[in-house]
C-alpha cells in the first residue's frame, strides 16, 4: 500500500475514537527515515476546546488504541515505529483554519525570497486572507504572499 494510503487509512480509523475523546488530528505521516519506517501521528485539540493543549495521557490513549487497531486490521506490510504526539507549542500552521484559531498570537516565519530586507520575520499573526498573510511586526503591518512562506509557526513566548 502507497504512503499516502496508509495516511489516509490511519486518518480515517482515528477519527471516530480522537472524536470521542475530544482529540483532533494534526498530521499523520508514514515514510522512511534511514533504515526504518515511521509511522508518526501529531495530535490537536479542536478549536474551541477547554484546553488547547494535548497531554501525555492523550497521546499514551491514542497510542495503545492505534496499536491494537493497526494489529486487527493490518494494513501495514512491513515493520514500523509507531509515534504517537501533540503538534507541540511552536506547532506549524497548516490548515487555513489555523490562521483563524491563532490570530493574535505570536509567529516566526520563513520566506522562500527576501521580503522586507530578510527571509526570517516574527510577529503577531492578524490573519490570512486572499492568499495573503498579515502580521504586525511591532514596527507595522507586514502582507506576505501564502506562496512564498517556507514556514510559519508559533512562536514560544516564555
Amino acid at each position: 500500500m502507497a504512503k499516502e494510503d496508509i495516511s489516509a487509512k490511519v486518518t480515517e480509523m482515528l477519527m471516530p475514537f480522537l472524536e470521542e475523546n475530544g482529540l483532533d488530528i494534526y498530521k499523520v505521516e508514514y515514510k522512511k527515515e534511514g533504515p526504518a519506517w515511521v509511522l508518526r501521528v501529531c495530535l490537536d485539540k479542536p478549536a474551541g476546546a477547554e484546553s488547547e493543549y494535548v497531554s501525555i495521557d492523550d497521546c499514551e490513549k491514542v497510542n495503545v488504541w492505534l496499536s491494537e487497531a493497526l494489529d486487527k486490521k493490518d494494513i501495514i506490510d512491513r515493520s514500523y515505529n509507531l509515534e504517537v504526539s501533540s503538534a507541540g507549542l511552536d506547532r506549524e500552521l497548516l490548515k487555513d483554519s489555523d490562521y483563524i484559531r491563532f490570530a493574535g498570537r505570536e509567529v516566526e516565519l520563513k520566506t522562500y525570497e527576501q521580503i522586507d530586507g530578510s527571509k526570517s520575520h516574527e510577529g503577531v499573526l492578524m490573519g490570512k486572507e486572499n492568499g495573503i498573510v498579515r502580521i504586525d511586526t511591532g514596527a507595522g503591518e507586514l502582507a506576505i504572499p501564502a506562496d512564498k512562506i517556507a514556514k510559519i509557526n508559533l512562536a514560544v513566548v516564555f
